[in-house]
């Protein structure tokens, strides 16, 4: 059974609090599912992650271009952006390699081809003109109709 908490935002700041907050209780393994639309807050929500993990917050970046970025700390964290890769094409960059030694967190995470139960699935999305709702699923989300 999945545990969802919904939050909404207001702000950049607000949202990469809400990335702080998940980010201080990860370890090695742990892997974020981010979905939403571009300007949703996707790479915010990531700052605030690696300020959770310890890391410079002002480091990170939305990794669109080079695919994979990673930031060293306490834990590793590895930021990857699927937004220019085919779903056909995800098992070819390695992730399962990268989980295992850090926190693997993937924008665009709809373009894999089979859902991982065990990731942390983050959902952005706007609510308005200034704010965004932000849900968090633990455990495997309720895909039944």
């Amino acid at each position: 059974m999945a545990d969802t908490r919904t939050v909404t935002t207001f702000s950049d700041d607000q949202t990469e609090r809400v990335g702080r907050e998940l980010g201080s209780e990860l370890g090695p393994g742990a892997r974020i599912h981010l979905t939403g639309d571009l300007g949703a807050g996707k790479t915010a929500f990531v700052r605030g992650l690696a300020e959770g993990l310890g890391l410079d917050p002002d480091e990170v970046s939305s990794p669109t271009f080079t695919l994979i970025q990673e930031y060293r700390g306490r834990v590793p964290l590895y930021h990857v952006d699927l937004y220019r890769v085919a779903p056909s094409e995800v098992a070819d960059l390695g992730l399962d390699a990268l989980a295992a030694d850090g926190v693997l967190a993937i924008e665009w995470a709809e373009r894999i081809a089979e859902p991982d139960p065990s990731a942390i699935h983050v959902l952005l999305e706007h609510e308005g003109a200034t704010s965004r709702r932000v849900t968090i699923t633990r455990g495997a989300p309720n895909t039944s109709t």
